[in-house]
């Protein structure tokens, strides 16, 4: 299965299936090759309004599309599979953004031979600022990963990994928008605390943290480096940082990618 423009079946509309299907249609994928399936009849007009494609059961998808993309919460894959797997030639290409669960969970359900890419992408695609990583199941080659790939550039960017690190990148970029928004949250508190009205501190922050991002991507300098850069000897930074590890920061970092991780793990653990 050559890269190319294909029929691709988003099976499970949520929030990530959303992300996808909308994505497909920002980069110029055609709206007749692209088919949406929901559990709820009104999300199913919901879609089909917004979007334009055509909302059909998972059965229909199975029969037409040639890439399926697998969107539904773990621990309704089971039932989804049980439905469908019979149902599903072995040339098909299913493509899996289901949380936590190997390809291998796919493979048992599934006839024989049945390539399966395993994909984490997050919520940044709804800016075209993903990022999404692909990992090819036991029979998937390196013309399906080239497709997973042409699917999800434009989502933002792509990156190839084993599948054992894919709990790993669950942990760090899956669930990773959630600790910026936190600790951007946090932020914007300690300005008002300092007497900044909510939307400065608001504006403040967030641009500070595009344009260290931007620095991070395009200097290609070590996040020390810059760092230090704003570090002057006895200066206001230093006295923050000394505060942020005194508090332990770096070691809650540690231990809450670690849960995320560790959380993912459990997940595909329940779903056998």
């Amino acid at each position: 299965m050559a890269p190319g423009v294909h029929t691709v079946a988003v099976i499970g509309t949520g929030k990530i299936g959303e992300l996808m299907l909308s994505g497909l249609l920002r980069a110029g994928w055609p709206v007749d090759r692209l088919l949406a399936t929901t559990r709820r009849t009104g999300r199913a007009e919901e879609i089909a309004a917004r979007y334009g494609v055509r909302v059909v059961d998972n059965l229909t998808a199975v029969a037409e599309a040639e890439v399926l993309a697998v969107s539904v919460k773990p621990q309704d894959a089971g039932a989804l599979l049980d439905e469908i797997g019979p149902k599903v030639p072995p040339e098909k290409l299913v493509v899996s953004l289901c949380a936590g669960l190997p390809t291998g969970f796919f493979a048992r359900r599934l006839p024989e031979g049945t390539p399966v890419i395993r994909v984490m992408t997050n919520t940044p695609a709804l800016v075209d600022e993903a990022m999404t990583a692909i990992s090819a199941g036991s029979h998937a080659t390196a013309a399906h990963l080239a497709l997973a790939e042409e699917m999800f550039k434009p989502l933002g960017a792509t990156i190839r990994v084993p599948e054992s690190q894919q709990d790993a990148v669950t942990a760090l970029s899956g669930s990773g928008p959630a600790y910026f928004y936190l600790l951007v949250e946090a932020m914007v508190d300690a300005g008002i605390l300092l007497g900044l009205p909510r939307q400065v501190a608001h504006e403040l922050i967030v641009q500070t943290a595009i344009g260290s991002a931007t620095m991070l991507r395009d200097s290609g300098e070590h996040p020390v480096k810059l760092r230090e850069a704003v570090t002057s000897p006895a200066g206001t930074t230093i006295s923050a940082i000394r505060e942020l590890e005194k508090h332990g920061v770096r070691a809650a970092l540690l231990a809450a990618l670690e849960a995320a991780r560790d959380r993912a793990r459990e997940i595909a653990a329940q779903s056998e």
